[in-house]
């Protein structure tokens, strides 16, 4: 039986689904779908592959051909390399919905391991023309004619010429006739070349691998030793065949990584442009640093590094106003950009008020340089930070001037429920409830179920505090069907008990 944390209530909503105790003894599924597939979520995030799949297989047990259940246990074959159970599942996701982003995307991604880039990159477009605003599928074609390219080169290096020299076959023909009977020796030095090639392979490998290239060598090892190989594992498994099978997954790694170079040559130049910076205080392109160590600060507050960021953050830009316009062009944007990384560092560390300084200079240095992009951004920094420190009316304010700068219909549904969000805790329900619904309009368009979930949820809470409790039901009823559909537990439930005295009450009151 699964821990009782994933269990719910009793309540009609819940729609457990029971299997009892077989003829054999054997216990079946004793759960709902949706806590299955959560505690499947739990297990992927935590890196437990396998055990994860066993989750996600018994929820298809339950509720077979689910959709999104199958790519999710096809995401795990990925992270195992096993691209075939990966293509299968991501396949089946599709068999009723040919249109569905996700299927089509995890077909992309099982292909892109299996080494079938052209296959894959018809797939991600297909996902990416479905869902355009994603930066996954944007990134999965990239890689994609990335990983073409440098397996069969550009199209100029894999033309045919109508023309060609077969004298070489003809000159062979006239050695075999030449070369005496008894001149056998001299073939070990024709091999020589093999030999160079095997070892400028090995040196490839060996970079490929990295730390994982001398358990290869430790394999290898083994092999040599015949009174291990004839040995077998508990399960009757012969040594030999486990040690050849853990050396062919290697051989298939490195020959698929090297299929990956631009990744590969990306972090080798990083670690160059490091140890250049490195030998001089002056960078000899300012922009390609800034760049660089742009990327580093956002991906140590990214991982929760935020004193590693904030570091980095105020390093850089030490450096950047000891230059003039003349050296970096950009040179006020770039200030604004750090400042802005500054003041999201302050704030997950806790420091609203330095936080706070640092984005009011981001915002005074858009306006200044008439950057919309810029300014967009700080007014959104700037309206969180009042936000989480209860200033909810200055919030409001802050992001009430960035609505004109938003086009992007993600950021318009966020936009719109976090000014909604304010006005709910200001009291001031029906301009929550006006916001809730622009918020739920923006999510309509774009179909993303998350934000109608949200945007369902606030509306709801500000029918009920004007009194509508009829409407006010019917949006819980839709944010708990949304809730179902993206398994958020944790979401079901809260809804579920406010629905239950909801509607005991408007039953009551009828």
């Amino acid at each position: 039986m699964r821990p009782s944390q994933f269990h719910g209530g009793n309540s009609p909503c819940s729609n457990y689904i029971y299997v009892e105790m077989s003829d054999n003894g054997e216990h079946g599924p004793r759960s709902t779908f949706a806590a299955y597939m959560a505690e499947g979520d739990q297990l992927f995030h935590k890196g437990k592959y396998v055990k994860a799949i066993e989750s996600y297989s018994t929820a298809l047990t339950l509720q077979p051909h689910d959709k999104n259940c199958l790519v999710a246990r096809s995401k795990c074959y990925v992270k195992l390399g096993d691209s075939e159970n990966a293509l299968k599942d991501a396949e089946e996701s599709l068999q009723d919905d040919e249109g569905f982003f996700k299927g089509l995307h995890q077909k992309a991604e099982a292909l892109y391991t299996m080494g079938e880039f052209e296959f894959a990159l018809v797939f991600y477009h297909r996902s990416h023309k479905l869902r355009p605003e994603l930066q996954a599928l944007r990134l999965g074609i990239q890689k994609a004619q990335e990983a073409i390219t440098n397996s069969v080169g550009t199209f100029s290096s894999v033309q045919l010429e109508n023309k060609g020299d077969l004298s070489f076959f003809h000159k062979a023909e006239d050695l075999k006739k030449i070369r005496p009977k008894h001149v056998i020796h001299p073939l070990k030095k024709e091999l020589r070349p093999q030999d160079q090639k095997t070892q400028k392979s090995e040196k490839t490998a060996k970079q490929l691998l990295g730390e994982l290239y001398s358990d290869k060598e430790y394999l290898e090892k083994l092999l040599k030793d015949e009174d291990l190989i004839k040995g077998k594992t508990r399960s009757g498994e012969r040594l030999q065949h486990l040690i050849l099978n853990c050396i062919s997954y290697l051989d298939t790694r490195t020959e698929f990584w090297r299929q990956q170079k631009p990744i590969y040559a990306r972090q080798r130049d990083q670690k160059l442009l490091l140890q250049q910076w490195s030998r001089s205080h002056q960078p000899s392109d300012p922009a390609c640093y800034v760049l660089k160590n742009l990327e580093e600060i956002d991906a140590a507050l990214s991982v929760g590094n935020a004193e590693g960021s904030l570091k980095k953050a105020q390093q850089v830009l030490k450096t950047v106003q000891g230059w003039s316009d003349d050296v970096l062009i950009n040179r006020s944007e770039v200030l604004g950009n750090l400042y802005s990384c500054i003041g999201n560092a302050l704030m997950d560390l806790g420091d609203m008020d330095k936080a706070l300084d640092n984005h009011l200079k981001d915002l005074e240095l858009a306006r200044h340089g008439k950057s919309m992009d810029s300014k967009s951004r700080a007014l959104d920094n700037i309206g969180r930070v009042y936000a989480r420190i209860g200033k909810f009316q200055q919030a409001i304010e802050a992001w009430d001037e960035k609505v004109p700068l938003v086009h992007s219909g993600l950021e318009k549904s966020w936009l719109f429920h976090e000014i909604g969000r304010c006005y709910l805790e200001l009291k001031q329900y029906q301009d929550a409830r006006e916001y809730g619904t622009q918020s739920l309009h923006a999510a309509n368009d774009i179909s993303d179920e998350k934000w109608q979930l949200n945007a369902n949820v606030l509306v709801a809470q500000a029918e009920l505090k004007l009194g509508v409790y009829r409407t006010s039901v019917l949006h819980f009823e839709k944010a708990l069907d949304l809730a179902k559909q993206l398994q958020d537990i944790v979401a079901q439930d809260a809804i579920q008990k406010v629905t239950q005295m909801l509607g005991l009450f408007v039953r009551q009151g009828s």
